[in-house]
């Protein structure tokens, strides 16, 4: 692979962890002003549970860029460059750009694109996943491109499930409002409407996991080789 390719995929890893970093550190001095309640006149301004959303965001993606190469140390595996370009861009813009710049709200639909695109890229994650331990076996196991698929499409749907307790255990505890269950003013969504966003988060996550397990099955029932290409390229 191009060395200059592989040094901006390192710039841009470094990039982001640094806006990570930054605004936490800016966080907390913003949680320390703020005021608590919203303005009556102004019902957009930011409150103290705003900015400690932002900072236990940060703090999870802080630990997630970190996450691979505690995992590359501990399990003695290589995640491809390509997948973690990929893993990083997903953390900047549902992170960095969707809580801090505040797109879920001035951007339409930042939240559904997202969901969509985490489901294809677990799905992606599942494919990968199961080639990178066929790799790493002195006898690799030789799963039909059902089961493969199967999998994959399991393993992003599980993840998006565990994604949204996460977010439902954290808007308990700290009082936050991951599940967008009310509106950038305060007011509290009701019956359906309270639900929607979680339910919505799950539905797009289920189809974008299914889309590529299709193209999953399709590239291994015959042998294109799409996902291993775009993938697994080796870092080095």
């Amino acid at each position: 692979m191009n060395k200059n390719k592989i040094d901006l995929k390192k710039a841009f890893n470094a990039f982001v962890l640094f806006s990570l970093i930054a605004t936490t550190i800016f966080l907390i001095y913003a949680i320390a002003v703020a005021p608590v309640d919203r303005n009556a006149i102004d019902s957009f301004e930011r409150v103290k549970s705003d900015y400690i959303l932002m900072f236990v965001q940060c703090l999870l993606g802080i630990f997630a860029m970190l996450l691979p190469g505690i995992i590359e140390k501990k399990i003695k595996i290589e995640i491809p460059s390509t997948m973690l370009l990929l893993y990083t861009l997903f953390l900047y813009c549902a992170i960095y750009l969707g809580e801090v710049k505040n797109f879920y709200y001035t951007i339409p639909y930042w939240d559904t694109i997202l969901h969509t695109c985490s489901g294809a890229m677990l799905g992606a994650l599942g494919f990968s996943f199961v080639s990178l331990l066929n790799r790493q076996q002195q006898i690799p196991v030789q799963l039909t491109p059902v089961f493969v698929s199967l999998f994959a499409f399991c393993f992003a749907i599980t993840l998006g499930v565990f994604w949204e307790i996460y977010e439902f255990t954290f808007d308990g505890i700290l009082g936050l409002n991951m599940q967008k269950f009310a509106l950038e003013t305060g007011e509290l969504l009701v019956g359906r409407s309270a639900l929607l966003d979680t339910m919505k988060d799950l539905i797009v996550d289920s189809i974008g996991a299914f889309v590529m397990s299709v193209i999953g099955y399709i590239s291994i029932k015959y042998k294109k080789g799409w996902i291993e290409e775009l993938l697994l390229t080796s870092k080095k």
